[in-house]
């Protein structure tokens, strides 16, 4: 993603005189889950009528430190991935973060604040750390507009749960507890964000897919994939699915070409390398294997694609595995020789259309996140608004619609079950009115 995104401020309906209230995104090039979330995050709150800013947390820290935890991360999950099991669970615990991460939090506030572009009335973090620092800055009262995390994760970390942020948005009602077992004192359940051209797909367009990426086609496919860095064990995962007989495997390799080349040699003949088309190769094949559960599940979800987790990596891999299969979206096979039972179950069974049921079940159950937002910045900017103001026509009904907003926020962030019923899509337009008339 771009390190520094900043949408147009005007519009043709829209008086330059006008500008379009702001909302910051900060995420975090840490493989590819937290900017996708906030890219299409960044794009519905354009079509709620927002200015996006978008800006990397890795950028924020100062003297390379960004570039040195990324790549740190990365070593770790590819070459020393017990180490990485155990420092997930020696920090898996709640409470004030390690001294480690204060010391980051620390040293980037003062570029986040500078970041903030004037007329920003809310500020999102799709990455724990940078929810710690729009924490810290809220509770220092440095931070005046709203924070909000965005959960990318289907388990909760405790390092997600940060004090000061005014609310976790959760995409399912498990992340949403196990984010209220940490601490959380405010959350929501809300639909996840994936792109619009993630969608099931009829026959013709599967039998389309196939034609134009090569595959067979009439075979089940298995679309393995393995986040964007490509890691774990993806060619042991390959070579169970082809000799369970069960279906072909797709491999996605993400940015590791040496992963790739192992496959090709190893005899694989469906093997990708960074794939721009994630959502035609979905369209192609019949399940989805992965071992991180993270943005690419979700997509899969959207998609229509049943979801199998096996071998999954350490850490977050294991903790999203759990959380996926306790909510019954997700399959978690742990043992290899079940594998191609639960794949043909997945395929050609009943098994399958409940699975793909319970996944697009995710994007109609609950209101989008942007709806969630726009709600608690109008509620926001209602508490802000002078306590005295002269009496204009129609007063009486925005204070009237100021107030049912800001108890509709409160309810459904404190009750997620019923946010379904809380924050109708059609509000967004209203609260968006609200916020241009009492935004100070």
């Amino acid at each position: 993603m771009p390190r520094h995104h900043r949408v147009n401020d005007s519009r043709p309906d829209r008086p330059a005189s006008r500008p379009l209230p702001r909302i910051m995104i900060i995420s975090a090039r840490v493989g590819a889950g937290h900017d996708g979330a906030a890219a299409e995050l960044g794009r519905r709150l354009e079509d709620a009528g927002f200015a996006v800013d978008r800006r990397d947390f890795l950028d924020l820290l100062p003297a390379g430190l960004g570039r040195l935890l990324s790549a740190t991360y990365h070593r770790m999950l590819t070459w020393a991935p017990r180490a990485y099991q155990r420092l997930y669970a020696s920090t898996e615990h709640p409470g004030h973060p390690g001294l480690l991460v204060r010391s980051l939090v620390r040293s980037c506030r003062r570029r986040t604040l500078r970041a903030v572009a004037p007329g920003t009335v809310a500020v999102v973090s799709t990455y724990p750390g940078a929810s710690h620092v729009l924490g810290g800055l809220r509770l220092a009262g440095r931070l005046r507009m709203p924070a909000f995390t965005y959960l990318t994760d289907f388990s909760v970390h405790p390092l997600w749960v940060a004090p000061g942020i005014d609310a976790h948005l959760a995409p399912h009602r498990v992340p949403a507890g196990q984010a209220e077992a940490w601490g959380a004192a405010r959350v929501a359940v809300v639909s996840p964000v994936t792109g619009e051209r993630f969608v099931p797909a009829d026959d013709s367009a599967r039998t389309a897919a196939r034609a134009a990426f090569g595959l067979p086609a009439d075979r089940a496919l298995a679309l393995v994939v393995a986040g964007s860095w490509g890691v774990g064990a993806v060619r042991e995962s390959a070579a169970e699915i082809l000799a369970s007989g069960a279906a072909v495997p797709v491999v996605v390799c993400g940015a590791n070409e040496a992963l790739a080349e192992q496959l090709r040699a190893d005899g694989f003949p469906y093997v990708r390398g960074w794939e721009t088309d994630m959502p035609g190769l979905m369209r192609a094949c019949d399940v989805l294997v992965q071992n991180a559960g993270g943005l690419t599940s979700l997509e899969a979800f959207a998609s229509g694609l049943p979801v199998v987790t096996f071998r999954c990596i350490p850490g977050h891999g294991r903790t999203n595995a759990a959380a996926l299969d306790e909510a019954g979206l997700a399959l978690w096979v742990r043992d290899p020789a079940a594998l191609g039972s639960v794949l043909t179950s997945l395929t050609t069974g009943a098994l399958g259309a409940r699975q793909r049921a319970a996944g697009l079940g995710l994007f109609t159950s609950e209101p989008g996140p942007a709806a969630v937002i726009t709600t608690v910045v109008a509620e926001h900017a209602a508490r802000q608004a002078p306590a005295a103001r002269p009496t204009r026509p129609g007063r009486r009904g925005v204070r009237t619609v100021a107030l049912g907003l800001a108890g509709a926020a409160a309810f459904g962030i404190a009750a997620p079950a019923q946010a379904a019923e809380v924050v109708p899509a059609r509000w967004e337009s209203a609260a968006h009115h609200l916020i241009e008339r009492y935004e100070p």
